[in-house]
């Protein structure tokens, strides 16, 4: 159930069209290939679940799990990796899976510690892309949504571990939040 200090900025029904788009698009493109989903976690579970459903090709899937925000509402700019894949990445077509892309730190060292196990072909794939937080270069080979700034929680994304349950995204502000 949403707080105080909480806005609805997406519902369900919208994510769940952008999820879809992004399925058709990455099951034309990956038609044919050996295609390897690869699911940041925690962030990214229920985007990465709906995804998966949605894509109409053989798939694979494997996680890693990357942290660079601890309890803070920005990131710190370090990228500790907490879980590593368990297959082989070798001459298969990567696709990176994340909640969202905002300081581009994150998917930045993640792809760049990727590369260099020679995958046939690597590309990032983000729920929200939060532009005007770039820090980096690194831009999202997919992006379903693109927003402006603001805290966001829900559909996975959270604040200390809460609010990953909620349905829709919600722009948050912790100092309203009871």
């Amino acid at each position: 159930m949403p707080s105080q200090g909480m806005e609805k900025l997406y519902s369900r029904e919208h994510i769940a069209r952008q999820v879809q788009r992004l399925a058709e698009e990455i099951s034309r493109d990956y038609a044919g290939k050996d295609l390897l989903l690869v699911g940041v976690l925690n962030g990214a579970f229920l985007f990465f679940a709906d995804l998966v459903r949605a894509i109409s090709l053989p798939a694979k899937v494997d996680f890693v799990r990357v942290a660079s925000y601890g309890s803070l509402t920005q990131t710190t700019g370090l990228v500790e990796f907490r879980k590593d894949l368990e297959m082989s990445i070798a001459d298969r077509h990567v696709l990176i899976v994340d909640d969202i892309l905002d300081s581009g730190f994150t998917l930045e060292a993640l792809c760049q510690r990727l590369a260099g196990r020679q995958p046939a072909s690597l590309k990032a794939c983000v729920l929200l892309d939060k532009r005007h937080a770039r820090q980096t270069s690194f831009e999202a080979d997919y992006v379903g949504i693109s927003f402006d700034s603001g805290f966001v929680v829900g559909y996975g994304l959270d604040y200390q571990e809460a609010y990953r349950n909620l349905a829709d995204i919600y722009l948050f502000d912790p100092a309203q939040s009871v």
